[in-house]
């Protein structure tokens, strides 16, 4: 490929509000660009011509974070914590998961992403990590006022796999801005970090050939800092290539 890889990166949405818009943290662009790929913004407002021409020209795809997905899309009734559902979001992104697969495209989901990751594949989410299961660990680190570019719980990364691999390591300490996670695992995805509540905070595709991962922290945010959130962009933009 002679020119940079362009990688689909899709943006939240504003919920009630007027006027509607399309939006995404710089961080993410910054991310991209700095481990040599060019960001490309994808909407939830494009219908499903617009979103499939857009895909097929992209070489590969980035799922941000963001607000939560609509419970009905694993079948399970809304938690009253639930907050800034966009189904246009959840529609787009999770056919872009099901088009990665099949298309054979690398992917990287963050946050939000993982958990589309996971639903896209079957499975289901916590609704709200801190009544079920529980857990004694902030997974919400906004919450106490805490820096998104900050640390605060280590995770455990399963030795040997793909995402140890692109990582570097199998323990780090991540950022934290999450209330929902991965539950039951989706079809062909294998769970391989996790926090010392057992929370998954990390996935990828049995085939280990393949370049799909998801990832429950905030790696944009901590590139600065950690060479391994760095190695994560830059091992997705060099599977693009």
């Amino acid at each position: 490929m002679s020119r940079p890889p362009l990688i689909g990166v899709t943006t939240s949405i504003t919920v009630g509000k007027h006027p509607e818009r399309a939006y995404v943290n710089s961080a993410y662009l910054a991310a991209i660009q700095t481990a040599g790929g060019v960001p490309v913004p994808i909407p939830p407002q494009l219908d499903a011509r617009a979103r499939d021409e857009i895909l097929a020209i992209l070489d590969g795809y980035l799922l941000t974070g963001g607000g939560d997905l609509d419970p009905t899309t694993f079948n399970e009734p809304p938690h009253p914590t639930l907050f800034e559902v966009a189904p246009a979001r959840d529609g787009l992104e999770i056919a872009l998961v099901r088009y990665a697969v099949e298309a054979k495209k690398p992917l990287l989901a963050v946050c939000r992403g993982i958990q589309v990751l996971n639903v896209a594949r079957g499975g289901s989410l916590f609704q709200d990590v801190a009544s079920d299961p529980g857990t004694d660990i902030q997974h919400q680190q906004d919450k106490d006022g805490k820096p998104r570019d900050e640390p605060t719980h280590p995770v455990k990364v399963v030795a040997g796999s793909r995402l140890a691999q692109v990582l570097g390591t199998t323990d780090l300490r991540v950022n934290s801005m999450h209330h929902q996670a991965v539950k039951a695992v989706g079809r062909g995805l294998v769970p391989v970090a996790f926090a010392p509540d057992t929370i998954i905070e990390g996935v990828e595709l049995e085939d280990a050939s393949r370049f799909i991962l998801g990832v429950q922290w905030h790696p944009e945010e901590l590139t600065e800092r950690d060479p391994s959130a760095r190695r994560l962009f830059t091992a997705l933009v060099a599977a693009c290539r």
